[in-house]
């Protein structure tokens, strides 16, 4: 069968760009979740840590449409190119057995994509839709103490709080099989290190969103 170098070599850069966009919202989660941690030691950090990041020209004007795009760009690719995989192999053999080669993370990343497009839709309600809103349409932008004050009213509600444990849970699963992947796309496929990405890969999966499950929890025992 012949085969289409042009489309081939642009499902490649597909595959390519989706990976660096997911390297860098795995900066991103990092960055995320190591403010929010002062958020259990001090109230005080939290709020300067959030102030700066909610104010900074740097940061509001440049990074945060940059990181917008990041995760629409790679949620949304993520979706086509599963539905092109499929596609392109639609006829299901009676002898295959797909779980005896692949992880159950690897099978069904659209599934753990969804869940976190579903979470996306809740915290950007929660969180960043009031966050515009009281800056570009109420025109509040010095108001240094209202962070922590919000973060605590955010998870007040026990059945918030749950979907936010569930939906980390989910992050944990796209994560086992998204890290190493993102690595093996752009090209480090090397005996010596391979096994160092997956390790440092399921050390990523579960302990960041794990922080986020436990600073959720914290600050709804709190209260």
């Amino acid at each position: 069968m012949a085969i289409n170098k042009g489309f081939l070599n642009f499902s490649i850069l597909r595959k390519f760009a989706m990976a660096l966009s997911g390297l860098f919202l795995v900066i991103f989660l990092l960055q995320h979740l190591t403010i929010n941690l002062t958020s259990v030691f001090s109230s005080d950090a939290f709020n300067s840590l959030s102030h700066f990041m909610g104010t900074n020209p740097l940061v509001q004007f440049l990074l945060q449409p940059i990181l917008a795009f990041g995760v629409f760009f790679h949620l949304s690719m993520g979706l086509v190119l599963e539905i092109k995989n499929r596609n392109a192999r639609p006829i299901k053999y009676a002898y295959s057995k797909p779980e005896e080669n692949s992880s159950w993370m690897s099978r069904n990343m659209i599934i753990t994509g969804v869940m976190i497009m579903l979470f996306l839709g809740l915290h950007f309600y929660d969180f960043w839709f009031p966050e515009l809103k009281l800056k570009f349409i109420d025109g509040i932008w010095n108001n240094e103490t209202r962070y922590f004050i919000e973060l605590q009213h955010k998870f007040h509600d026990p059945i918030r709080v749950a979907l936010y444990v569930l939906s980390f849970v989910f992050l944990s699963l796209h994560l086992m099989h998204g890290f190493q992947s993102a690595f093996q796309s752009i090209g480090f496929r090397n005996k010596s290190y391979t096994p160092f990405i997956k390790k440092l890969s399921s050390i990523y999966a579960i302990v960041v969103p794990f922080g986020f499950v436990c600073i959720a929890i914290y600050h709804f025992l709190a209260q």
